[in-house]
């Protein structure tokens, strides 16, 4: 585990410098969020495409610290080409279709590289046994990529929320593949969640910076792909569960938006007021206390993972699946389906 430390600092230090200049980008090439609806909490202009510095530190961090093989070439490829969709969603807003497109190529161009989702645990049997999926290996793959890529991008409304919560995820993934000996997940989970940390002084609340869908998407894209790596690819009875379980709020409110918008005869990419930042900001909660209510249940998930990941038993599977219906249960009484906005 002591891997982590030089690429958690050096890519903490490049975001954190990076950072000022990106803003001063953004703003010169008219990169600005201008409040128009009363969806956004931020009242004046504010620069986006932040994310690229959080590029820049996965990716030179990842170049210094990785080998360059065909998995790791396929994931740089495949990362920036959504940097690229994020830049100009960023510039001039792409459709849901467009950004759709983006995100199957990125995700076709890392299977090819040979991250792809090949089996799962079956954790009901005595002996735990592998199903192998096959031809449907990439369907499966292309969804939770796809899906993952766009969760972050779901929970970005509040300043810091997007980034803490990736970072806390990407600090769980780090430990868990840890149990697993898996030393390039450890090394690119330390370089997401450092320069995570060196963005956050600049887009906590009150932010300086927004990282944008450059940064969300990013982020949401090599969280889906190393979780793949470090946890699906395992033989881990856990390993179904687990992702889950480190992802649990961006998926969650994810799922909840998509069924509260289907549910009330809307287009799941259409906007509302129903996400769960919202729903804490409408009980009276300020940004920072929402946000770091959404950062302990990160955490909370995320302690639970890794409790469980070295426990590696059916049972542990069973109380992670009965944690996570009890957090749906939780959600529909909290009217989380509601229609609000």
């Amino acid at each position: 585990m002591g891997s982590f430390i030089a690429p958690f600092f050096l890519a903490l230090l490049i975001s954190f410098i990076s950072t000022p200049l990106v803003r001063k980008l953004a703003f010169k090439i008219g990169a600005v969020d201008v409040p128009k609806d009363d969806r956004r909490v931020h009242k004046e202009p504010m620069p986006l495409i932040g994310g690229l510095a959080i590029f820049f530190s996965v990716v030179l961090v990842s170049i210094i610290f990785l080998p360059l093989n065909r998995e790791m070439v396929s994931l740089l490829i495949g990362g920036t080409i959504i940097v690229i969709s994020g830049i100009i969603d960023d510039l001039r807003e792409l459709n849901p279709k467009a950004k759709f497109i983006f995100q199957i190529i990125a995700g076709l161009v890392i299977i090819y590289g040979g991250i792809k989702v090949d089996f799962v645990t079956n954790p009901f049997t005595r002996n735990s046994s592998l199903i192998y999926l096959h031809w449907l290996s990439i369907p499966i793959t292309l969804f939770w990529i796809v899906g993952i890529t766009n969760t972050l991008n779901f929970i970005d409304g509040l300043d810091g929320l997007s980034a803490g919560v990736a970072m806390i995820s990407s600090i769980t993934l780090m430990v868990v593949a840890g149990k697993f000996g898996y030393t390039s997940i450890i090394i690119l989970s330390a370089a997401i969640a450092g320069a995570c940390l060196g963005f956050l002084p600049f887009n906590f609340n009150p932010a300086k910076i927004f990282m944008g869908d450059t940064g969300a998407l990013f982020l949401g894209f090599m969280l889906a792909a190393i979780t793949i790596e470090g946890v699906m690819k395992s033989v881990a009875t856990i390993a179904i569960v687990a992702p889950i379980l480190i992802l649990s709020v961006p998926i969650f409110d994810t799922t909840f938006a998509i069924f509260r918008r289907l549910l009330n005869g809307q287009s799941i990419s259409s906007a509302d007021k129903g996400h769960l930042h919202h729903r804490l900001l409408n009980k009276g909660y300020s940004q920072r206390k929402s946000v770091l209510i959404l950062y302990a249940m990160s955490a909370g998930f995320g302690v639970f993972a890794i409790i469980v990941s070295r426990a590696n038993t059916r049972q542990a599977v069973f109380a992670s699946i009965g944690l996570l219906l009890a957090s749906v249960l939780v959600a529909i009484k909290l009217g989380i389906f509601e229609k609000r906005g």
